[in-house]
This record gives C-alpha cells, sequence and structure tokens, in this order.
C-alpha cells in the first residue's frame, strides 16, 4: 500500500492543502483563503489533523509563496521572509507545523515545488533538468538541475530579471514596485491589466495586440534561460499561460532571438516540444508539495 503525504500549496491568494500518496494522485483536497496568519493557519492545521486522524500521512511538504528561506542550516528555515503579503512578513511557517505535528517536512518555494511536482508526474517526467515559470498575479521561476531542486544563495528570483524594454515603442512604466520594468513588471498578470486598462486579462480578446507584446517579453526570459541554464526542457504556468494563442508566439520569438546561436535540435526542430503547458495543470504546485513530503521522509 502507497504510504500517504500532506501537501500544502500556500498561495498569496488560497492555501491548497491535500492528502496523495507516491504515485502523485491527490485523494482529497480543501482550498482556504489566505487572509492573515492567525486566521488561515488554523483551518490549515484543523484539515491536517482531521485528515490525520482518518488516515495517519507519514510527511508534510509545503510549497509556498515568497521570498522564503529554503536552507535547513538556516534559523530562519521555513520562514516566509520579505513578502509585502500583509501579516506575512517573517512568519515561520514551518515552525507553525511543527507545534501540532513531529513529521518530517519539506519546505520550498511554491515555483520549485511545482517544478519537482512536473517533474515526477507532468511534463518533465525522465528529464534531468527543467526550468517552470509561472506567469499570473507574479512570475517566478524554480527548476530541477541534475535531479535537484534549484537553490544557491537562497532560491531563483528570475521574475526580476531585466529584459530589453523599447520604452517608445512601449512606454509603459511597468509595475514592479522594487524595478519597475523588470519581467514581472511588464509581463505579469497585473502589468497586462493596468497597460491595457482592463480588469482580467481575460477581457482581452485572443488576436489583441497585448498578446504580440506579451509573447515578445516572454521570449527574452526564455531565451536568457536558454542561455543561462540550458534545461532540458521549459514549461510555462499560470493564469497569463491559459491564452493558449502565446504558445507558437513565444516559440518563434525565442528562436528570433536566439538567432541561431544555439544549434541544437529543441531549438532548431523541436521547439514545439520544448516550451510547453504543464502537464499537471492546475495540480503542478499541490503535487509538488506532495513529493516534497515524500523526499523529506525518504531522507530521514
Amino acid at each position: 500500500m502507497n504510504k500517504l503525504f500532506a501537501g500544502i500549496e500556500a498561495g498569496g491568494t488560497k492555501f491548497v492543502c491535500a492528502i496523495g500518496d507516491s504515485s502523485g494522485t491527490i485523494l482529497n483536497r480543501e482550498v482556504i483563503p489566505t487572509t492573515v496568519p492567525d486566521e488561515t493557519m488554523p483551518l490549515v492545521i484543523k484539515y491536517l489533523q482531521d485528515n490525520y486522524a482518518k488516515t495517519p500521512f507519514s510527511a508534510i511538504g509545503v510549497a509556498s509563496f515568497g521570498p522564503v528561506d529554503p536552507d535547513p542550516n538556516s534559523p530562519t528555515f521555513g520562514y516566509i521572509t520579505t513578502t509585502p503579503k500583509p501579516g506575512w512578513t517573517m512568519f515561520n511557517l514551518l515552525g507553525a507545523l511543527k507545534k501540532h505535528f513531529q513529521l518530517p517536512m519539506g519546505f520550498d518555494t511554491d515555483v520549485n515545488g511545482a517544478a519537482l511536482g512536473e517533474y515526477r508526474w507532468g511534463a518533465g517526467q525522465g528529464l534531468d533538468s527543467l526550468i517552470y515559470y509561472t506567469i499570473g498575479t507574479g512570475i517566478g521561476a524554480g527548476g530541477m538541475l541534475s535531479g535537484k531542486m534549484m537553490h544557491g544563495m537562497m532560491h531563483p528570483e528570475a521574475g526580476h530579471m531585466f529584459i530589453p524594454h523599447d520604452k517608445v515603442a512601449d512606454a509603459f512604466a511597468g509595475v514592479c514596485p522594487f524595478h519597475g520594468d523588470c519581467l514581472e513588471g511588464l509581463a505579469s498578470g497585473p502589468s497586462i491589466m493596468k497597460r491595457w486598462q482592463v480588469k482580467s486579462a481575460l477581457d482581452l480578446p485572443p488576436d489583441h495586440e497585448a498578446w504580440d507584446l506579451e509573447a515578445k517579453y516572454l521570449a527574452y526570459a526564455m531565451a536568457n534561460t536558454v542561455m543561462v541554464l540550458s534545461p532540458q526542457k521549459i514549461i510555462l504556468g499560470g493564469g497569463v499561460m491559459k491564452q493558449q494563442q502565446l504558445f507558437p508566439k513565444i516559440r518563434q520569438k525565442t528562436v528570433e532571438f536566439l538567432a541561431g546561436y544555439i544549434k541544437h535540435k529543441n531549438i532548431i526542430e523541436n521547439i514545439d516540444d520544448y516550451i510547453v503547458p504543464q502537464g499537471l495543470p492546475g495540480d503542478s504546485g499541490i503535487c509538488g508539495a506532495i513529493a516534497l513530503a515524500e523526499n523529506a521522509f525518504n531522507n530521514l
């Protein structure tokens, strides 16, 4: 019988809590609004306690919005750190769980978690390396390199990379409160809404000029990613990427920006299989959280 694991995908809007097994099957889930810790965390803990009483699980994995501290040797390991989300700055998320459960726990960013989920059970199965981008309310990236999640000084913040911005063709200043016109500032969901004065990107028709500009900025990021990290696959998720017309535009522009320098069949011949949608639509993050739990159990 497969062991059971608890996963928490902690997002800025909602916490998705689930119980799953080592095959990536989600047995049940609950969605809890992200308000403030004193309101959200008791509901998360109750969900876990109720499920543990019925069908005990072996470990807990958390894939969280950030920035976070993913370094097990750090005194603030398991904290959400400098987030602008009210109430969550320097919140000890893992510590709040450890008060109630004496179980192995895994912890990482939401995008690294999604990358791990895709690596285990989605579009990245069988690969040694991949990069996962989420393009939505913000832009973030996580990845697997040599079969391990990407870490270094802290964790990737590729959403804040700087990309070419022709301010004559596009005078929009960007929405990032830190950098203005970084990738997130120019290509996130809120940037689309503010630039084009709409309440939702869904309000723009598929043939709107917004999507050519969006594809251009995302393709700059894809070309940079190919040059710097050379992953075997790039997976794009998040609410903006539900606009399926973006994929061919991004692929075409990425090849154009690489300008023949990368002479690999993945770029020259198989770009449609290189820059791809999620293999686990809507579930990459929560599956990754379950995989984090399994990893924590296996690393005891």
